[in-house]
């Protein structure tokens, strides 16, 4: 069946998820050696995330430099990070598809996290001209992050589009498309290199239909494109036609 809506999730999507994280690790570096003379943050941090920490790297990087690691510290510190304007860009090939979707299918978002923290990284990527509808799952609440099914309800109802005319283009088969398959939704994850979610899902009916490791698989999808009509009346109209 044709696709009517590409919605894409964001974080290891459209850009990768690592650059958030240095560009707000060096926020946090440069917050700590402006206002408390601490310096080394970044490298400590850093070092920690690449070998694979999770969790309590704020914690283990202070404990690391010897200065203040108390719990008021680390909240400080978690804030900066969240607050923090990301230097960011997006895949090539998320360049790619945004641009060559547009005009064939209607596009959309559906991000889990932070409201604010991913409102600030659409604003640094220049998303919001390239899609019609964006849909934060934290909107709602923390209780209707992904996998819930209110953020992709919310797409459906506000376009308004069908379920099974919806491809989820997202990378984590932890949460983002088992609720989506059950809605009747398409699904494609992206596998890329590097990214935090990349290996199979552990259940197979936790991943999507489809596999990629590149956005340019979309060029494949079934088309159906949006057409003026003229009535009797003279009026003019638009329909999807299949091409």
């Amino acid at each position: 069946m044709p696709v009517d809506v590409v919605v894409f999730d964001l974080d290891d999507t459209l850009y990768a998820e690592h650059d958030y994280v240095k560009s707000g690790f060096q926020a946090v570096s440069r917050w700590l050696e402006d206002t408390h003379g601490t310096p080394g943050f970044f490298d400590a941090s850093w070092e920690l995330f690449t070998s694979g920490r999770r969790g309590k790297v704020f914690d283990e990087a202070l404990a690391a430099l010897k200065c203040d690691a108390s719990s008021e510290r680390v909240g400080e510190c978690v804030r900066v990070y969240r607050e923090h304007d990301p230097a960011i860009t997006l895949f090539e090939d998320a360049v790619w598809a945004l641009d060559h979707v547009r005009g064939r299918w209607r596009t959309a978002l559906l991000t889990d996290g932070w409201l604010g923290v991913q409102q600030r990284k659409v604003a640094a990527l220049g998303l919001a001209p390239r899609l019609e509808l964006r849909v934060y799952s934290d909107a709602f609440g923390r209780e209707h992050w992904k996998p819930d099914a209110l953020p992709y309800e919310t797409v459906t109802r506000t376009l308004p589009v069908t379920p099974e005319r919806c491809l989820y283009v997202a990378d984590n088969p932890a949460k983002d498309f088992v609720t989506a398959r059950k809605l009747g939704w398409r699904t494609a994850r992206v596998a890329r290199a590097g990214g935090e979610y990349n290996a199979p899902a552990k259940d197979a009916s936790w991943d999507a239909e489809r596999v990629v490791d590149d956005l340019r698989a979309l060029e494949a999808l079934p088309v159906r494109r949006r057409v003026a009509v003229v009535t009797r009346g003279g009026a003019r109209s638009t329909r999807w036609r299949r091409t």
